[in-house]
């Protein structure tokens, strides 16, 4: 067995000026071990770092990590990219005999990110794509349109998505964009990228999560550690015009082997919640679908009958996700699953859903990729 045993989390805020990355780091870290009651000197074997050069704007980023989460002479690595990527390393190093305690870390300095659309552009393919000098976004609004129209939803659906999720991170202490707003408000912003406005956009925030990743020995001593039952990640093309733009193939990729892992038949009886992928709100319904969570033809009901309601039969992102706390780029798996992990420890505060013992928590690494991760945790 591999587990949780502590969590650490700094932010999320839409800009947090007064702290380096660094810094940043150093009190999710501390946080993290206070958590997992280790030393990082003396205790952990394996440290991972979650995030790519363009963002961090430093090359071989990991020479920039020990000193402030106590990995100093020891081993560290980084995982180009997001924080659940660096999770199932983590959970591989441990179940390979590599290491008994690992750290795992993933953070965002969004707000010092000048350009991010022309870090995203890199994503696309030099000779056809970038020359077409448009924003990767569109490619966001193409699938979007695609989406509606194949599963016979409308705005209105997206619109809701953007309430339920906003309206949830009011509850959450941790969330930098809580808000109560009507589906109608959604509606009448103006178009960002077709079919998509401003709010069905998450906004970029500032935060950093460190997880303290143990095997079953190591984890013996800890009451309130959560079991990692089931990992998967998938990349389904690198290509614009190879991909399927009906359904996040991705995401059923990641399920599969979750599941399989995990011994789960049936998620939508098996799980008790989600914390997924919502950096667009439609990708969340998406999401939910190519999970295999709610079959595509019954997402609409779905939404209408408030079943992914945080009261609903299966809540999903109670945290207020991506769009109620800020795309926080490659920290955002870890997000989500230390969303997740607090749910089923009885820890998330004022949104703390009953009775939580069992959930999946998914991320995509966003436009223009067609990559994802996912992870089943236990109480």
């Amino acid at each position: 067995m591999v587990a949780i045993i502590g969590v650490g989390i700094e932010g999320f805020r839409p800009a947090i000026k007064e702290l380096s990355y660094k810094e940043l780091m150093f009190e999710a870290a501390r946080k993290a071990y206070e958590d997992a009651s280790i030393d990082p000197r003396k205790d952990v074997q394996s440290f991972i770092a979650c995030g790519e050069d363009f963002w961090w704007g430093t090359s071989i980023t990991d020479e920039y990590v020990p000193d402030q989460i106590g990995a100093a002479q020891k081993s560290v690595c980084t995982i180009s990219g997001d924080g659940i990527h660096g999770l199932i390393t983590a959970y591989m190093h441990i179940q390979s005999g590599i290491a008994d305690i690992a750290v795992v870390e993933a953070h965002s300095k969004a707000s010092e990110v000048i350009k991010k659309g022309q870090v995203e552009m890199l994503g696309l393919d030099p000779i056809y794509n970038r020359p077409l000098n448009v924003h990767p976004n569109i490619i966001a609004g193409l699938e979007a349109q695609r989406f509606l129209s194949d599963s016979s939803l409308e705005r209105r659906h997206l619109a809701s998505i953007v309430s339920k999720n906003k309206k949830n991170a009011l509850l959450n202490g941790r969330a930098a964009y809580g808000e109560h707003v009507s589906k109608e408000r959604v509606l009448s912003r103006n178009i960002r990228f077709s079919p998509l406005t401003d709010y069905d956009i998450s906004e970029f925030s500032d935060g950093c999560v460190i997880l303290v990743v143990a095997s079953d020995e190591a984890a013996k001593k800890i009451k309130h550690a959560v079991r990692i039952t089931g990992v998967g990640w998938a990349t389904h093309t690198n290509s614009i015009e190879s991909r399927d733009w009906t359904r996040a193939v991705y995401a059923e990729l990641c399920a599969k082997q979750a599941y399989k892992m995990a011994g789960i038949k049936n998620p939508s009886k098996e799980l008790n919640m989600a914390e997924i992928d919502d950096t667009f709100s439609y990708k969340e319904l998406q999401h939910l679908a190519s999970l295999g969570i709610v079959k595509q033809k019954d997402l609409k009901d779905g939404i209408e009958s408030g079943q992914f309601e945080r009261n609903g039969a299966f809540p999903v992102n109670p945290s207020g996700g991506c769009i109620g706390m800020g795309n926080a780029l490659d920290a955002n798996g870890l997000q989500r699953v230390s969303e997740l992990a607090l749910q089923i420890r009885g820890e998330a505060g004022e949104c703390q859903i009953k009775d939580v013992r069992k959930g999946l928590a998914f991320s995509w690494r966003g436009v223009p990729t067609t990559t994802g991760a996912a992870v089943v945790l236990e109480g």
